[in-house]
């Protein structure tokens, strides 16, 4: 989005991450902006997001990546954090069958949630527990092609794929929104819109925390 005929381009997409409590939504996130990994990394409460600048096609990309609450009894909050998101990671974890059978409910709460065109990758996580493993690449390739989603397993772990996962979904909502004829007025005002809206979304509610980097 350009201030003036002059101005460089700033993009900001909002992405959540979505899935079962404990797959490792939080430490996906906190290995793709700071390269850290918390192994005592405890159940988010309510939700947070980290805001991670990529470059595209010589363009400076802001994804604002919010990590939501898998736990049922948040599901009431984070509905509201669909809103406006052009991006989403579905996340299971490779050694916990449960949460892999969960992932269309997650999806169909996404296309309820929200009626924007979003980038959608689903993601197995924890693939360095090979040795547990219960749901196989298999499975998770066939669905993913099921519901037309991008596919990849990943570590937070040993960073195994993390990068990638993220940068194919940016890359993605980028080419989206390009189809979306990127220069008409009425898309830069609802790019405003959902810009405003998280802005302020950040500063309204309690327990929120914003790393930028």
């Amino acid at each position: 989005m350009a201030e003036n005929g002059d101005a460089a381009e700033e993009y900001l997409f909002k992405v959540v991450l979505i899935g079962d409590s404990a797959v490792g939504k939080s430490n996906l996130l906190s290995r793709f902006a700071r390269n850290e990994f918390d192994s005592n990394s405890k159940a988010t409460i309510g939700v947070e997001f980290q805001t991670q600048v990529v470059e595209i096609d010589g363009k400076e990309v802001k994804a604002q990546i919010w990590d939501t609450a898998g736990q049922e009894r948040f599901r009431a909050v984070t509905s509201a954090y669909y809103r406006g998101a052009v991006g989403a990671l579905v996340v299971y974890d490779i050694s916990r069958r449960g949460t892999f059978d969960g992932i269309k409910r997650w999806l169909e709460e996404l296309t309820t949630q929200n009626d924007s065109t979003v980038a959608r990758m689903l993601v197995g996580n924890k693939c360095d527990l090979e040795n547990i493993r219960e749901v196989s690449t298999e499975e998770g390739k066939n669905l993913a092609e099921e519901e037309g989603l991008f596919f990849m397993e990943t570590s937070a772990l040993d960073s195994t794929n993390v990068q990638t996962a993220f940068e194919i979904v940016i890359r993605e909502i980028y080419n989206n929104i390009s189809r979306k004829t990127l220069n008409s007025d009425s898309y830069k005002a609802e790019l405003s819109v959902n810009r405003v809206s998280l802005v302020n979304g950040a500063g309204s509610k309690q327990g929120l925390s914003c790393c930028a980097r």
